[in-house]
């Protein structure tokens, strides 16, 4: 997932990059890491952003 991405599926949700830290059981940091593209999201965290874009592609499709 690019920097791009996780930053819509962010603002898609309309959570701050905190809130959506605490969504995903993260730091603050690291999401602001992943969308200044200074880390990337480990496997385990690309499995973690799978699951939250297909939780909130649900929710959107209600």
């Amino acid at each position: 997932m690019t920097p791009e991405e996780i930053k819509h599926l962010r603002q898609k949700a309309g959570l701050s990059q905190e809130d959506f830290a605490r969504e995903l059981g993260i730091s603050f940091a690291t999401v602001n890491r992943w969308e200044n593209n200074r880390a990337a999201p480990s496997r385990l965290a690309r499995k973690s952003l799978d699951q939250f874009r297909k939780r909130t592609e649900r929710l959107h499709a209600s």
